[in-house]
């Protein structure tokens, strides 16, 4: 089965690419390590999550905004590299903004790390690192960053 074939049985969809923000690529290659820029939870142009996680959003609101801000990595996969290229991931990186006294981070990158296993089996297994700041832009929730080793 393809990982377009396995999202469409767990019911998701990918969402349209983002443009970069700034100066910046949203993939970029060196040798056999591919890196995705941060990805937020936007689906299709629309701003979603916004908000500190333990006050506008909840743990779960969270964990849904991580899997929609991973949709987005394998989206840009999809269109920039081609899951057929695709070796494995490697780690990721999970920023959150949140309540003075929130302390439920793992849970929400959960999100993104249940979905990578979920549709890229094995090659989805990574390392993590989840970094509490102080301010995201656009007021989002969440924001990930990602390797994955790809094919040369």
């Amino acid at each position: 089965m393809n990982l377009l074939e396995k999202l469409q049985e767990l019911g998701l969809v990918l969402p349209s690419v983002s443009n970069p923000g700034g100066n910046y690529v949203s993939v970029n290659i060196r040798g056999n390590i591919a890196y995705v820029a941060i990805q937020f939870p936007i689906e299709n142009g629309t701003y979603l999550f916004q908000g500190r996680l333990g006050n506008q959003i909840t743990t779960i609101e969270g964990y849904n905004a991580m899997r929609l801000c991973a949709l987005n990595v394998l989206a840009q996969i999809d269109q920039k590299i081609g899951f057929d290229n695709i070796i494995g991931l490697n780690h990721i990186d999970a920023y959150f903004q949140s309540d003075k006294n929130w302390d439920e981070s793992p849970e929400v990158v959960n999100g993104a790390s249940d979905l990578f296993v979920n549709i890229l089996g094995e090659k989805g297994t990574h390392s993590r690192a989840i970094f509490g700041v102080d301010a995201l832009p656009r007021d989002f929730s969440v924001g990930l960053t990602t390797s994955f080793t790809i094919k040369e």
